[in-house]
């Protein structure tokens, strides 16, 4: 069953990075709407991620085919536009330009093929792909053990708090890796993922779910560093901060839990637009925004133009390469799974 409100919060999330990125680079509005605040898109995503892949799987039986179709959708939705963008990046830097990302030589490019390292706005791909594996275990254990999911997670995430997040990160024969950002977004995954396994089972009563709740999204712009009221180091230490996980789960519980499946303003066709180009969009906004920057634009004109050649390369990117590919790698799975169903027949016909 889709939850079609998702689709907008995805959207959310990358018009969030979007804007934030377009702030820092133009100074718009004096640069408020910056200053790292870009971190909650990230979040956002993560959120999303564990909600999903609980929701989606861990009602599944752990089979080998399942476990393989899960890894073909999941990589094939986000490893080939990635892999583009880091290859195009690495041969543009190695002759001088850097319209992309800087990967300036063949250890940068390692760093980011393993999933070890991320320059720029590709620092979160790295870990998102290490969580697919961590959910690996979790999945595991859903059907005769989910108790051990929540063990293991309030468990790693006691030890993240006391042990300050520890700084993992430097080089290996010349390969950065900075496992860090992996440490950090973790909180934000392990939330989602229990989320996602009550999602079917929670009851809400009739009388809490209202369509107000979706005002709890005002509460991210109040947590922008040049925004809120927050006097602790909580605004400088977005990822460090316990009180931030706890403000983006009631936002993200408020909106998936308590806002009706129908809320005109989460579950429409816009919504649905911006959230299957949101990763792409996510990708390709950045370089987009640093060249019409150099324009000789008003900062209006400026945001307008990098606004539609995002939504415009994201489009293109998602409609005529990231679906059709998806598509094809998702059915290797299901061309296996009829394989083996024929072989199955043949055995029993033979016997």
């Amino acid at each position: 069953m889709e939850i079609r409100k998702l689709n907008t919060l995805r959207g959310l999330a990358a018009l969030i990075v979007f804007v934030t990125h377009f702030s820092d680079i133009t100074n718009w509005f004096d640069g408020v709407l910056g200053g790292g605040s870009g971190a909650y898109g990230v979040m956002l995503f993560f959120l999303l991620s564990g909600f999903l892949m609980s929701y989606l799987y861990l009602e599944k039986d752990f089979t080998k085919a399942n476990v393989t179709y899960y890894f073909l959708a999941r990589m094939g939705r986000v490893l080939p536009l990635y892999l583009v963008v880091v290859v195009g990046s690495y041969l543009l830097s190695i002759s001088g330009d850097n319209t992309l990302y800087s990967i300036p030589d063949l250890n940068a490019l390692l760093g980011h093929l393993l999933f070890l390292y991320g320059e720029s706005i590709l620092w979160s791909i790295p870990p998102e792909i290490q969580f697919y594996f961590i959910f690996i275990i979790f999945w595991a254990c859903a059907r005769n053990r989910s108790g051990y999911i929540y063990l293991s997670i309030f468990t790693l995430m006691i030890l993240l708090f006391f042990s300050n997040f520890p700084r993992i990160y430097g080089e290996v024969y010349g390969i950065p890796y900075n496992e860090f950002n992996v440490l950090r977004g973790l909180p934000f995954f392990f939330v989602g993922v229990i989320f996602g396994m009550n999602y079917k089972s929670l009851k809400v009563p009739r009388y809490l779910r209202k369509h107000w709740f979706i005002l709890a999204l005002c509460l991210i712009p109040l947590m922008y560093p040049d925004l809120t009221m927050i006097t602790s180091d909580a605004k400088q230490k977005m990822w460090l901060s316990y009180e931030v996980l706890l403000v983006m789960s009631c936002v993200f519980f408020c909106v998936v839990f308590l806002v009706p499946n129908n809320n005109i303003l989460l579950a429409n066709r816009f919504g649905d637009f911006f959230g299957k180009i949101s990763y792409s969009l996510y990708l390709l906004h950045m370089p987009i925004i640093v060249q019409v920057n150099n324009l000789n634009l008003s900062v209006e004109q400026k945001l307008t133009l990098s606004f539609s050649l995002s939504v415009l390369a994201a489009y293109i990117s998602f409609h005529f390469f990231e679906k059709p590919i998806a598509k094809k790698i998702r059915s290797m799975s299901s061309d296996k799974s009829k394989q083996r169903a024929k072989q199955g027949c043949a055995s029993a016909k033979g016997v």
